[in-house]
């Protein structure tokens, strides 16, 4: 079996350091266009300078619709006070095609 190729997620400068310190251990991905599967080779990206600055790998996922998210599921991630704020801050990254029922992975 060949080795993946390795693949890259972008973060906002202002989660490196949380990353990097083991706080943020955990990502949601909308719309994933890189099939992002359990063993793939990650680079992690700050998003405002284009550098590298980690490398991961992906050891567990879960798939759900942003309605569904549970408080377990906001372990090693950043906490929302409401699913209304949570919908608003999806949309910001992506856009109003952001609904309840879209599906994280």
């Amino acid at each position: 079996m060949g080795r993946r190729r390795m693949k890259t997620l972008k973060f906002r400068h202002n989660l490196v350091k949380e990353i990097l310190d083991g706080n943020k251990t955990a990502t949601w991905r909308l719309f994933d266009d890189k099939d992002l599967q359990v063993g793939d080779q990650l680079e992690f990206i700050d998003w405002d300078t284009g550098e590298k600055f980690a490398e991961a790998e992906i050891i567990k996922m879960r798939e759900k619709e942003l309605d569904n998210i549970e408080e377990k599921d906001f372990d090693g991630h950043k906490k929302f006070g409401s699913k209304e704020v949570m919908l608003r801050h999806y949309k910001e990254l992506y856009g109003e095609k952001v609904d309840m029922d879209t599906i994280i992975k």
